[in-house]
């Protein structure tokens, strides 16, 4: 949810200019001592250096673990970023704050018709900046020169099983071709690496494991399994439900030996493995798992995200958002919106709040938002 800072209200701002005033004073208030620094820093060491936009809160699939089969309240157009607007926030982290990585996420971001604009627009002012996109790749087959062209560096495709019976359960759609067809405009367009990102499901799709597994080193893709994290729409997420990473490391080993990668893992939220075959032999390719329920690296986190509608959460699991669409709206300039940025994420929390005993107990609440309307 979007917090209400400073002075208490009766009634919510109506306009930008009231929203950004706000702002300002609330984060004066709670965050006034963040140091005036080239970077975006917590009062627990950390540093932001991977920003990650959401360019819309609309998906065209519904999967089971992000969204409810019906009944989602868009954001309306009017309020969702304009390319102008992202091209600012990422040259204002990238100038002020260092920011190393972008990635672009959704919901889904091929909804958005100018996403290679974005993208273009951000290429042309920052030459290296890496650039990925977090997508379904539903209709990435016809998209994916044109974003490579842009200026796009790498994708990330999410595709959880390679059944097509499992993936219409799942995704609530009969689309897995499609997505299997963008995989291959993916590759021909040259956009590596590409990762594909799977969640498992206890008892839906967590047989397959293996399988998946196979389809992707046969086709030179990076395999990430991510636990499913409370950011569900009908909050129906538990603990014991959850398909945790030691039972990910142990399907594969059912068919696969996994060996600790000589890479340092730095800030990257996937732990990954060398792979090869039940017994030894060559490395077939490499696989990792995203922890952030069971073995969680928050100490290590580098991550600032933003929302389609341009508000801060200094955390996937946040309750607080902190809303820089305002000043970008507001006549404000880049000093003016840097230094909220900067004092929203000096009150990033330690941790999610899972991280300790008594995991998935009484005193961890769900966010309000989900998946799909806080980007991932």
């Amino acid at each position: 949810m979007s917090i209400a800072l400073g002075m208490p209200s009766l009634r919510a701002p109506e306009t930008p200019g009231e929203r950004a005033l706000e702002l300002e004073r609330g984060l004066a208030e709670r965050a006034g001592d963040a140091p005036r620094s080239a970077a975006l820093g917590d009062r627990f060491g950390r540093a932001a250096t991977d920003l990650r936009i959401s360019l819309t809160d609309k998906c065209n699939l519904r999967c089971t673990y992000c969204m409810p089969a019906e009944g989602m309240d868009w954001m309306p157009q009017s309020s969702l970023l304009t390319a102008a607007e992202v091209a600012r926030l990422v040259r204002i982290g990238v100038e002020r704050f260092g920011i190393a990585d972008l990635r672009l996420t959704g919901g889904e971001p091929l909804i958005r018709p100018d996403l290679e604009d974005i993208i273009a627009r951000v290429r042309t002012a920052h030459p290296r900046l890496p650039i990925a996109l977090t997508t379904n790749a539903i209709g990435l087959a016809k998209r994916a020169h044109g974003l490579a062209q842009a200026g796009l560096t790498r994708i990330n495709i999410s595709l959880d099983t390679i059944d097509a019976d499992t993936y219409a359960a799942l995704a609530r759609r009969d689309r897995l071709g499609q997505v299997l067809q963008g995989i291959d405009g993916a590759l021909a367009a040259g956009l590596a690496p590409i990762k594909i990102n799977a969640v498992l499901m206890r008892g839906v799709n967590d047989e397959q494991a293996p399988e998946l597994l196979q389809f992707c080193l046969d086709r030179g893709l990076q395999l990430r399994f991510i636990e499913q994290m409370p950011l569900d729409g009908e909050h129906g997420w538990t603990r014991e439900n959850m398909v945790t990473a030691a039972d990910v490391r142990a399907r594969l080993a059912e068919r696969f030996d996994l060996l600790p990668d000589s890479h340092a893992r730095g800030g990257a939220p996937a732990e990954l493995f060398r792979v090869t075959a039940r017994g030894g032999g060559p490395v077939l390719g490499r696989v990792g798992v995203i922890a952030s329920v069971t073995e969680p690296f928050c100490a290590a986190c580098t991550r600032t995200r933003i929302t389609a509608e341009g508000k801060v959460r200094s955390c996937l699991f946040s309750h607080e958002e902190f809303d820089l669409g305002a000043l970008l709206r507001s006549e404000r300039d880049d000093a003016q919106v840097a230094r909220a940025w900067q004092q929203a994420m000096w009150l990033k929390p330690r941790a999610h709040g899972m991280d300790h005993a008594g995991l998935g107990a009484a005193d961890y609440v769900q966010p309000e938002r989900s998946m799909s309307a806080i980007g991932g």
